[in-house]
């Protein structure tokens, strides 16, 4: 029977597993680090937060797209409280942590992922429910986005506590990987590949949205009596999601690799020495998102703008209402559910007429 080391402290599985743990991290190089490290998560904190404020205060927002893209933004909130806490327990403090401490150090990690990763596969199926019913937003009722929100959360958290819960090698030191020396090397496989594929059925279910919001749109624009900015709102939303998954999958996609080879036990990949890049790399994915959500969306950076100015001058949105550029996004989100099935009547009966 194997002997079980839930009493060990991670010095005994890092030197076990012969993993680096990064002790020349001292000094100059450790301040530049947290430097960094603290300006990224501050921005991340800041405009996040931002992003759900603009979401809460601007009406033209109160959509299930917008409620879900909010979400995404508190998964990225949450991202920046794990790597807070990451800052502080690696290098050489990696060592005297407890068992308990490391699982935290990870679920919260792999529970911003996780959540990130639900909250795009819902966002995805929104948007495939709203375009194939011609609609700009979907009819899904405020009760049912939030019972999503706790769902794509609830899953998160279960996936982040799934080591905790029993798969991992504290009962058998010679699955443990070496990037994390107490979870088995199966769990990372499960994990990578999973992560992984849902990746490529995203890339793949979003390319065909697109494809068929961009063929529809101009097949019916000729025949549509609409305004211009009207007309191109599906594309822009569905361009704005296209983005934020196409950062999502170049930051996350080379660290999973990473972890996929060092679960199948690739001692020739050197990949303690990309380790610490690839999780930079991710954490730049917290800090792209509100700026592509801020110039993908005109009305975003203006909302966004607009709290940042009255914070800082003490204004009121009254006083500063001349400046927004509303009119048109108005229009095109009090009317987008009726726009596209108009699209399809009137291209209908235009065709009937050539004919």
């Amino acid at each position: 029977m194997n002997e079980c080391h839930y009493d060990k402290r991670m010095d005994f599985f890092y030197n076990m597993s012969n993993a680096d743990t990064a002790d020349e991290w001292t000094g100059t190089n450790l301040v530049i680090v947290l430097c960094f490290g603290t300006f990224f998560c501050l921005f991340i904190f800041i405009s996040n937060s931002l992003v759900i404020a603009a979401v809460v205060k601007n009406r033209k927002f109160h959509f299930p797209f917008y409620y879900l893209l909010a979400n995404l933004a508190a998964a990225d909130f949450f991202a920046g409280i794990a790597y807070v806490f990451l800052m502080f327990n690696t290098g050489p403090v990696s060592k005297t942590l407890t068992v308990n401490r490391w699982f935290l150090r990870q679920g919260l990690l792999d529970t911003s992922l996780t959540a990130s990763l639900t909250n795009l596969l819902v966002i995805a199926v929104e948007r495939h429910m709203s375009i194939m019913r011609m609609r700009v937003h979907s009819n899904l009722t405020k009760k049912r986005v939030t019972l999503l929100i706790l769902l794509i959360w609830a899953i998160a958290i279960f996936m982040g506590a799934v080591p905790t819960l029993g798969w991992n090698c504290l009962c058998d030191i010679s699955t443990c990987s070496s990037l994390a020396p107490i979870y088995s090397r199966s769990y990372l496989i499960f994990w990578t590949v999973s992560n992984l594929v849902a990746f490529f059925i995203m890339v793949v279910v979003y390319l065909r949205i697109y494809m068929y919001v961009k063929r529809k749109t101009n097949v019916l624009s000729p025949h549509t009596s609409g305004s211009i900015s009207r007309r191109r709102t599906p594309m822009k939303l569905m361009k704005t999601v296209m983005t934020v998954l196409g950062a999502f999958v170049v930051c996350w996609t080379p660290g999973l690799v990473v972890l996929l080879l060092d679960g199948l036990n690739c001692t020739r990949c050197g990949v303690q020495h990309v380790k610490r890049w690839f999780l930079l790399l991710a954490l730049l994915n917290s800090v792209m998102n509100p700026i592509i959500y801020s110039y993908k969306d005109e009305e975003m950076y203006s909302t966004m703008k607009r709290m940042i100015c009255c914070c800082s001058h003490g204004e009121t949105p009254e006083r500063r209402s001349s400046r927004i550029p509303s009119t048109v996004l108005s229009r095109s989100t009090d009317t987008s559910s009726q726009y596209m099935e108009d699209s399809i009547n009137q291209g209908t009966i235009c065709n009937k007429g050539h004919s």
